[in-house]
């Protein structure tokens, strides 16, 4: 019981504005439904390894049939990665929600601030976000489908980046500050699980992820000066 109330803990909490209220009954037992077959799910990925955990067993651990975890999840990695969407409106709401005068660089920047201030589980460098990274690790899926994710937000980050300067969705700016970003944040994530691996020390990690974070943004602006997106 302990080690899936830590699994649970680690999945991405629900973002303010993403996820209301539900206006129904029928809707809040969908929703109960389906983040009880992830949470089974991911406890069954971290104990076995995503690649030994069949859907069958997933959907028997969770007394539902084969077809309903399916309803629910496409693809057997979307039960691992279960709040993907509400991190990417994270990303979107960064953008809609900056302060006036704040660049759009720079309102990614303060995001991360933001999130280690508020210590959100989206930046957990700790025991407990062990087993997500050694879960991903010890998958070659999981690792193509970060691949995959880390691909889809960059495109949505330069949709976002193009929107909210009135510029186009292909303007060639927007790809490249989306680039950098995530680059820089891929290079943070990576950077602050290897310090708390090595030194067991929250803090210390986190501020290895915004060492980069802010030394990254000092290269985008530079990149990206004499454009809006700066």
């Amino acid at each position: 019981m302990r080690q899936r109330q830590i699994c649970t803990q680690y999945k991405i909490p629900a973002i303010d504005g993403v996820m209301t209220t539900p206006p129904d009954r029928r809707t809040r037992k969908r929703l109960a439904t389906r983040q009880n077959i992830s949470n089974i799910a991911t406890q069954l990925f971290f104990e076995r390894g995503f690649d030994h955990v069949t859907v069958d067993e997933i959907a028997a651990a969770a007394d539902v049939g084969r077809m309903t975890v399916f309803n629910h999840f496409p693809r057997k990695e979307d039960m691992f990665f279960d709040r993907d969407e509400e991190a990417r409106e994270m990303l979107r709401d960064a953008l809609r929600q900056r302060g006036a005068g704040i660049a759009p660089i720079e309102a990614y920047r303060l995001l991360a601030h933001r999130l280690v201030a508020e210590q959100h589980p989206a930046v957990d460098f700790s025991a407990r976000s062990e087993g997500f990274i050694e879960t991903i690790e010890g998958s070659e899926t999981l690792k193509a489908r970060v691949r995959a994710i880390r691909d889809e937000i960059a495109q949505l980050v330069a949709v976002a980046l193009s929107e909210c300067v009135e510029r186009e969705p292909t303007d060639p700016d927007a790809r490249l500050a989306a680039g950098l970003l995530l680059a820089t944040w891929t290079i943070a994530f990576i950077q602050a699980h290897q310090t708390f691996r090595q030194e067991r020390d929250t803090k210390q990690a986190r501020d290895a992820f915004l060492a980069i974070i802010d030394k990254g943004a000092i290269g985008q602006k530079a990149a990206l000066s004499g454009t809006p997106y700066a």
